[in-house]
């Protein structure tokens, strides 16, 4: 077994057709010249998973799935097909509370999908599937992405700003930092340089005696914390999500800039509802992310997070590059799912990006954030979220978003109300505050 190279998509196209014919991964293995060990780990990186129940048979992973008589769960039947028992649904599992899931056996032990199983057809449990062309399509995009950008965790950018920058503003070079500091910085003064470009680290290059002397080179330097966050949840997988689970309310994510290099807003855009949060980050960072999710997550337990945020969208800013944080709370236990637009789509966000024209009323573009409050905040998206709109029956969207989730959400939130013909959407209302 002394073939190292990488497996192609005709290797992959092997083991798909051999998955099906049941083949054991030793066959598979001697047929691409592989060790049975790379087999199974090849299988068990891309595996994909789907709901889509069995022939003539809904999605339904409960236990309980053939004794149970229960019916009319919801109070307004989401499905098209008004059925007489709530087991024949595919939203009975998300609606019932005595829902207990049953994994399938089959699938804890090799070759761990059901490519090959001869159950798959009548199957009502989640399928784990090998494909061939999305594997490919995995390869592709992690060997892409882990050759852009700079592989460092946020902990080790702190670190060396802490002890870079300092030194670039006495004036000194990358490469005396470099030659001075090996054992405390493990980089190269390439990386420092590209660094100091995509302003990773607080030194600019004002700061470098000669590089302002040159004109700056076009380049685009991605920072993420997670080089591979978009597989399983680019927009693709959340369109197909969405087709299975059409119900599903989606909160967009989004962010507001003011002056490049200040403080930034976080949008929560809550699309059924037309309701939008806003919270005020020092920086625009992926932490400053996870640390508010972790704030609305203990302010308001683990069954109303859920309810709240049951899919997620966000574009590709490196500030959601950490989906796993957001998707699970300390436990491990999911919360809520993580997908990402297309790059350069925002209009897949529309919803989000058509309120962010009400916050530029207030803070036109390029406008520091630096003088206002998340007092100043909150008033003004009062203001935004009291404003009735057409599209909601000329309700506003604090109105909407009450008669979804309830008055004590929005007193967890601080959102109040504001009378409609107090309503103001310019930023008068921050000097008004000032005065009374």
């Amino acid at each position: 077994m002394a073939n190292q190279k990488h497996l192609t998509l005709d290797d992959r196209h092997t083991i798909e057709s051999m998955l099906k014919a049941k083949s054991y991964f030793r066959e598979i293995g001697q047929a691409l010249d592989k060790d049975p060990s790379t087999i199974s780990k090849e299988i068990r990186s891309h595996l994909l998973f789907r709901r889509v129940g069995g022939m003539h048979v809904n999605y339904n992973a409960c236990a309980l799935r053939f004794s149970c008589l229960k019916n009319h769960l919801c109070i307004t039947c989401h499905s098209e097909r008004k059925y007489s028992l709530c087991k024949r649904c595919s939203m009975c599992n998300a609606f019932c509370k005595d829902f207990q899931a049953q994994p399938c056996s089959k699938l804890l032990k090799p070759p761990y999908v059901c490519n090959g199983c001869n159950q798959r057809l009548s199957c009502s449990l989640e399928k784990r599937l090998y494909s061939a062309k999305d594997a490919q399509k995995e390869y592709t995009q992690v060997l892409s992405e882990s050759r852009t950008g700079i592989t460092l965790s946020e902990a080790e950018i702190r670190h060396l700003d802490e002890l870079v920058s300092p030194l670039i503003r006495q004036k000194q070079s990358p490469h005396h930092i470099c030659v001075t500091n090996l054992d405390s910085i493990m980089v190269s003064e390439r990386t420092i340089y590209r660094m100091i470009d995509s302003r990773i680290i607080t030194a600019m290059n004002i700061d470098l005696p000669r590089k302002v002397r040159f004109s700056a080179r076009k380049q685009t330097v991605h920072m993420k914390v997670d080089k591979a966050c978009r597989i399983n949840r680019d927009y693709k997988c959340y369109t197909s999500f969405m087709e299975e689970h059409p119900d599903t309310p989606v909160t967009q994510l989004d962010s507001v800039e003011g002056k490049k290099g200040g403080k930034v807003l976080l949008t929560i855009h809550f699309v059924k509802a037309e309701m939008m949060l806003a919270f005020l980050r020092d920086h625009n960072d992926s932490q400053s992310v996870i640390d508010i999710f972790e704030h609305l997550y203990t302010l308001f337990g683990h069954e109303t997070f859920q309810n709240l945020f049951r899919v997620c969208l966000a574009d590709n800013g490196s500030e959601f590059s950490n989906p796993k944080a957001i998707e699970f709370n300390a436990l491990g236990i999911q919360r809520t799912r993580m997908f990402y637009c297309n790059p350069s789509a925002p209009y897949q966000k529309g919803s989000a990006e058509r309120n962010h024209e009400f916050i530029r009323y207030f803070i036109p573009k390029c406008t520091d954030f630096e003088p206002y409050t998340l007092t100043d905040i909150k008033l003004m998206m009062d203001h935004i979220n009291s404003y009735r709109r057409e599209s909601l029956g000329n309700k506003s969207p604090y109105e909407m978003f009450k008669f979804l989730y309830g008055n004590e959400v929005l007193d967890l939130l601080e959102c109040h109300l504001i009378p409609p013909q107090e309503v103001t959407l310019n930023s008068s209302i921050f000097h008004k505050e000032v005065q009374s």
